[in-house]
């Protein structure tokens, strides 16, 4: 299937499915395509056991218990995407999604389980009921990456790029034909982005560094439809101390569904710890405002830490004693709610490119992502983007590969700065107008589509507009394939066939 370069490289012949990325959607998306018969080359910047999945800490949301149902877990959904929602997209996810954890344990995944021998189910903010399956407390990432990582590095049918980067796509703009990397040209009959989100454009964030929106990016280039780029979800819970190495790392709010509680300088509890991540966000920039203090305090005090070892053992390098000591905090980026428009199977508006997992944008987070929703999606919809791919045309006969810049190009230090200080939490026209001009295209995109929302909603608040407009109201902006803005309805659109081995018992 492969054959090597002048540098010793290996270079796939033309594949059936690239998969650019290789978190937990898309290696999860690959082995669906390989065990469905498909020939599947992974791209991946780093080795596979370095990912962003693996910094995931909370886990898969799933209506398993006996008091739940995928109706209760939709409504909770809708009720944090505060009106922005897809309905379709949510009834998918929360449809698929116990399936979908029975796929991964199946594939050899150990969640944590009770000492009844049952899975065990966490609670974090904005769900009325148990539904997080998690594994090793706060290691699920690590966990479901490793063993789908082995799992792709032995499959016959997928040849795996390591240390490869993807710099751009290969399209005439009527078609995606491949991906072009610095080892060459790889063709493809379908490729699909599982690139990672771009929360690390924020100077003050809870991703690696690489979290650059480069799928975005490469997708918009090609001539594809991007959407809700303004929509980035701040985690309220993130280290604060700065000027150390570890400002900005995420304390999972699953400590709160365990007792955690917020406090301001008075030592007084000021919001309710469980509410949706929005809610909580914007009572700790208000408490800290109020107080006149760059971070408000985290009591786990009352949390058993030995569910949260690798916290416990972080907490620990910082000479803080979780069992003992208050914990700084602040809200930093954390989520881009925005990416690559894709429908319910993956599918971007550019043929033979599909993008899953947080490079994507269905509509299932609307304003707001429901917590650990995102995992689910990685699984739920990377099933399905593989069906689809499997479902298009054969490989085109392709155009002359052109030659592309010698290197995706990173973001400026100032960019991330003026990503954070014109684009942060809290928004003024004025300011965003200062990011239009930034080198960056993301950058100018994120501002551009901020400015095209007149309201407050969800993650988005705006100073000039405190309020949220129903007249926008499950509507959404999308970037065409210039840098203009419009606002589109998401389209009426009945729920599709699950994907193989995700129809729900």
């Amino acid at each position: 299937m492969a054959k090597s370069d002048s540098r010793n490289h290996r270079i796939p012949e033309p594949a059936d499915v690239a998969v650019v990325g290789a978190g937990a959607a898309g290696l999860h998306a690959a082995l669906e395509a390989a065990e469905a018969g498909a020939g599947v080359v992974v791209i991946s910047r780093k080795p596979l056991t370095e990912t962003a999945s693996f910094r995931a800490q909370g886990g898969l949301a799933a209506a398993i218990a006996a008091d739940d149902s995928p109706a209760r877990h939709a409504e909770d959904t809708l009720i944090a995407g505060r009106g922005l929602c897809y309905p379709a997209a949510v009834e998918v996810l929360v449809g698929e999604a116990p399936a979908a954890v029975e796929l991964l344990m199946r594939r050899g995944v150990a969640f944590d389980r009770t000492v009844g021998g049952e899975l065990s189910l966490g609670l974090e903010g904005g769900h009325s009921a148990r539904r997080i399956v998690h594994a090793g407390g706060a290691e699920t990432g690590r966990a479901l990456t490793s063993r789908l990582a082995e799992l792709a590095a032995r499959h016959e049918r997928i040849e795996v790029l390591e240390g490869a980067s993807a710099l751009a796509l290969w399209s005439a703009g009527d078609r995606c034909h491949g991906v072009l990397t610095d080892r060459g040209p790889v063709a493809a009959a379908a490729t699909i982005l599982a690139t990672g989100g771009g929360a690390a454009l924020w100077e003050r964030t809870t991703n690696p560094r690489g979290a650059i929106g480069a799928g975005s990016i490469l997708a918009h280039e090609a001539g594809a439809d991007l959407a809700d780029l303004e929509l980035c979800q701040f985690h309220p819970t993130a280290i604060s101390l700065p000027g150390r190495p570890l400002d900005g790392w995420l304390i999972t709010e699953a400590v709160r569904g365990e007792g955690a509680l917020l406090l301001g300088a008075d030592g007084e509890r000021f919001t309710d710890e469980l509410a949706p991540r929005d809610q909580v966000t914007a009572a700790i920039l208000d408490r800290m405002a109020a107080d006149g203090t760059t971070s408000v305090d985290l009591d786990l005090r009352p949390v058993p830490m030995a569910r949260f070892p690798t916290i416990a053992r972080t907490l620990g390098t910082l000479g803080i004693d979780p069992e003992a000591d208050l914990v700084p905090v602040a809200p930093a980026a954390h989520y881009l709610i925005g990416g690559v428009h894709t429908d319910l199977d993956g599918r971007s508006s550019l043929p033979g490119l599909l993008a899953v997992g947080e490079a994507a944008c269905t509509g299932l987070h609307g304003a707001n992502r429901l917590a650990s929703n995102s995992l689910s999606e990685c699984f739920v919809f990377g099933s399905r983007a593989a069906v689809a791919a499997l479902a298009g045309p054969g490989a085109d006969p392709s155009p002359p590969a052109p030659d592309p810049d010698p290197a995706f190009p990173a973001p400026a230090e100032e960019t991330r700065s003026a990503v954070w200080d014109l684009a942060g939490p809290v928004r003024e026209p004025e300011r965003l107008e200062r990011l239009l001009g930034d080198p960056y295209p993301l950058a100018r995109l994120i501002a551009a589509s901020a400015l095209a929302r007149p309201e407050s909603r969800g993650v988005h608040r705006r100073t000039d507009r405190p309020l949220v407009d129903p007249a926008l109201d499950l509507r959404h902006t999308v970037v065409g394939a210039g840098e203009e803005v419009r606002i589109d309805r998401w389209p009426p659109q009945e729920r599709p066939a699950a994907a193989p081995g995700l129809t729900q018992a």
